[in-house]
């Protein structure tokens, strides 16, 4: 190796040892406040579906018993998240609990949804969801979530032809995945908080 080929070598080592102590530092100085926006977002979502909480406390999930029971039910769904709900008198008004379906057109679809005691869905409110532009984007429209909230269902269906009954929800015209991955999540929610009582 000539003396050339040793300096640029080790040009090349400092560089890619410096570019990684840098990257290091970045990711340590960005992490809480990634961290911290993260949970904030979760709590606005938390609000979003259960207005009336005063309080919320996590429910310990056992993951794999809860992904078995969801596998076996039929659903490619994964629940990361149970937060039991108070009200100001410190009763248990409900759960919400965030979902993720891994059957969206775009990927993973993230969203926490509200259930109150006596099984009425509040509503749902989008975590991470990045369908197609103009058309499942859509899902994140009033126009579409509100047809989930105040609803006593044991699982919802989607339909293409209207909405005529209070289980359905109508499809996002062209968008058909993404709706059924939407409602596909709720009703997988709705399954889960059956098995907590």
């Amino acid at each position: 190796m000539s003396n050339e080929s040793i300096k640029n070598t080790i040009s090349l080592m400092l560089i890619t040892l410096v570019a990684g102590l840098l990257l290091g530092v970045v990711y340590e100085i960005t992490k809480e406040p990634i961290a911290a926006e993260q949970q904030r977002a979760k709590e606005e979502a938390y609000k979003a579906v259960f207005a009336d909480a005063d309080s919320f406390e996590a429910v310990t999930l056992e993951e794999e018993a809860v992904a078995e029971e969801l596998e076996s039910s039929g659903y490619k769904v994964t629940i990361n998240e149970v937060m039991k709900v108070y009200d100001k008198s410190g009763n248990v008004a409900g759960y919400v609990l965030t979902v993720t379906d891994h059957e969206g057109y775009g990927g993973d679809i993230q969203f926490a949804m509200g259930v109150t005691s006596d099984g009425v869905v509040n509503g749902i409110s989008f975590l991470s969801i990045s369908e197609t532009a103009g058309l499942g984007m859509k899902a994140t429209e009033e126009s579409f979530t509100k047809q989930f909230a105040n609803k006593q269902i044991d699982a919802f269906q989607y339909t293409k032809n209207g909405a005529t009954a209070d289980g359905e929800i109508d499809a996002i015209s062209g968008a058909t995945i993404t709706t059924s991955a939407v409602v596909n999540g709720v009703n997988a929610g709705l399954f889960y908080i059956s098995t907590l009582e």
